[in-house]
């Protein structure tokens, strides 16, 4: 969306700017409570359904977007606490949203008010989807009203924005504030398959020791896409991790593909080279979280719960192991099932028993080994909607199904984790099961993105299916 952009009109040395209005839908008001500021001098107005909307839902049970609607409301609040009726609806300045000394405004509009016309084609808003006809009438009603201005409603919804168009709306966009990338191959993936001969194309290298590890020094220009914790290998045998990055330099450590393909985590060992590149992150001291993303069955929660329970049975790291997920739509109350947290979100966390067993499959009794390892890696199963307050020390972290959160959920999630701390986020982008959320705008995507640069951030896109040659052939092919 090109929320920034203006439409300037020369006249002598003046430059003059035409505002552009934005019909704001109450998704995208959830997705990003501080929305209203996010398009820079132009005019943002939010139908008085969008209020009600969002009265509604913030004494919702569901903590998650509750809590967005409560700050979306704060933050309209803030701007149009001191103004009057009349100014409300004309439109109120919003703090924070300047843009070359111009600031842009916040108006309610009363679409209880809007009546049915024969100039404007009103939607019906008797009928169930009565809410998004009255916030589409909204910005037809401003379109007729401003025929020479850009009038845009601005949609999370694809089903609203195609009967928006159908209804004669020239502009309709969803709200792409948050996306930190124009194509979704272009994510980070932590590693980078350099073709030929590596060192062919460095013009100058320097060696240098730093305690008990050797460092090759080459100029960061040779190497523009690299970030810290990634891998850089080529056609021959070369093999390398970024240390570090300054301002001039990038720094090296060589590592060999058999020492990564040796690496072991509680029995268990890599089927290929991103899994065994996976595990050197999970093991890197200097790693506080790390970020794993690549296609169902590609092993990403079984490296993870293996580390866990290797770093707290054998190397004794951490004090417990903590697996969280966030609770699908269907059941975004978990208190209709019975039992204690853990047993509530037994059902939502079964791939992890079933690594379990996976893991201890060939003991004489499985099942007794389960519950063994579960007692003594203090391994409990935490719902992400109850997370929040909270502070983790000393804990391993898993946080699976990453990929339907926002960018809000999962900052509120990494800022729980506390002091000698690790936390593992997992996702599969091809999975989304968020109506509202896309590959672009994920908070995983998100995530990736904001902390590739990040010293103590690895991460790690683990390709190839192992999970069967039948789950390799649906993921390709169905």
């Amino acid at each position: 969306m090109d929320s920034g952009s203006t439409l300037r009109v020369e006249k002598s040395n003046l430059k003059p700017v035409i505002k552009k209005t934005y019909v704001l839908d109450t998704n995208v008001l959830l997705h990003d409570p501080t929305a209203i500021a996010a398009f820079n001098e132009h005019h943002v107005v939010i139908p008085m359904t969008v209020l009600e909307e969002l009265d509604h839902i913030k004494d919702r049970r569901d903590k998650t977007v509750s809590r967005e609607a409560r700050i979306a409301i704060q933050m309209i609040d803030k701007v149009v606490d001191a103004a009057t009726p009349q100014e409300i609806q004309a439109g109120v300045e919003v703090p924070g949203s300047s843009m070359e000394g111009l600031l842009g405004t916040l108006a309610i509009y009363p679409d209880q008010l809007l009546t049915d016309s024969t100039e404007i084609p009103f939607l019906d808003a008797t009928q169930d989807q009565a809410n998004d006809n009255r916030i589409i009438n909204v910005a037809l009603r401003l379109q007729a009203e401003r025929p020479s201005e850009f009038v845009c409603l601005v949609t999370k919804d694809i089903n609203m924005r195609i009967k928006a168009k159908g209804s004669g709306l020239l502009h309709v966009e969803d709200y792409r504030r948050d996306r930190v990338l124009d194509d979704i191959d272009l994510l980070a993936k932590g590693y980078e398959h350099l073709e030929g001969d590596f060192w062919a194309g460095i013009s100058e290298v320097d060696t240098l020791r730093e305690g008990d590890c050797t460092l090759h020094r080459v100029p960061r220009k040779s190497l523009p896409a690299a970030y810290p914790n990634m891998f850089l290998f080529d056609d021959n045998d070369f093999m390398a991790f970024v240390k570090r990055i300054d301002s001039d330099y990038v720094y090296l450590r060589c590592d060999s593909r058999d020492n990564l393909m040796h690496r072991r985590f509680w029995g268990l060992a890599p089927r290929n080279l991103e899994q065994a590149m996976a595990m050197a992150l999970l093991e890197d001291d200097n790693v506080d979280m790390t970020v794993m993303t690549g296609p169902a069955g590609s092993g990403k929660t079984l490296l993870a719960l293996a580390y866990g329970l290797h770093a707290i049975l054998e190397q004794k790291r951490y004090n417990k192991l903590i697996v969280a997920r966030s609770t699908p739509p269907i059941a975004e109350d978990i208190g209709f099932l019975p039992g204690t947290e853990e047993e509530k979100m037994a059902p939502w966390l079964a791939a992890f028993d079933d690594n379990l067993e996976i893991l201890h499959g060939a003991d004489e009794s499985c099942h007794g080994s389960i519950d063994y390892v579960k007692e003594r890696a203090n391994i409990q199963f935490k719902s992400l909607n109850f997370m929040r307050g909270r502070s983790f020390n000393n804990a391993y972290i898993i946080i699976d199904e990453s990929q339907g959160l926002t960018q809000f959920q999962l900052k509120s999630v990494i800022s729980r984790v506390g002091a000698d701390s690790k936390i593992v986020v997992l996702g599969n982008l091809a999975q989304i099961d968020n109506k509202y959320i896309s590959p672009l705008t994920s908070g995983l995507t998100y995530l990736v993105e904001k902390s590739k640069a990040y010293p103590h951030a690895g991460i790690m896109h683990v390709n190839g299916i192992v999970r069967s040659r039948l789950a390799a052939f649906a993921e390709e092919n169905l």
